[in-house]
């Protein structure tokens, strides 16, 4: 019971995630499509978990050596939250790719021509 009491200090972040989530689909949606909205968004919550992972994985290792119990409790718990987030956006990614094959390819990279005198 008392892990779901810690867990519940993740709801104010949870919160936030979900407004910005929703402002940066109807943002994209509106731009370009629904299909690259999701694909954005896929993107920029597996780059955001991998980071809130990372820091959370570096506090964690900080409060153990410090020997802070409260600290490491609350931030294996906040890194727990960001690994679980990180496989739903991994999962969301795999379903994404399955329903919209054409965004598996990876766009080709400009290439220069260079003229005289500057190259052949």
């Amino acid at each position: 019971m008392g892990f779901l009491a810690r867990l519940s200090r993740v709801v104010p972040l949870l919160i936030v995630m979900a407004v910005a989530a929703g402002l940066i689909y109807v943002v994209v949606t509106y731009r370009h499509s629904p299909a690259r909205a999701k694909e954005v968004l896929i993107k920029i919550f597996t780059w955001f978990n991998g980071v809130v992972v990372g820091f959370f994985a570096l506090v964690s290792v900080y409060a153990f050596f410090d020997d802070a119990p409260a600290v490491l409790d609350l931030s294996l718990s906040f890194m727990i939250v960001g690994l679980v987030g990180l496989l739903i956006t991994r999962i969301a990614n795999w379903r994404f790719l399955k329903h919209n094959p054409n965004y598996r390819k990876k766009r080709l990279a400009a290439t220069t021509r260079r003229r005289w005198p500057w190259g052949k």
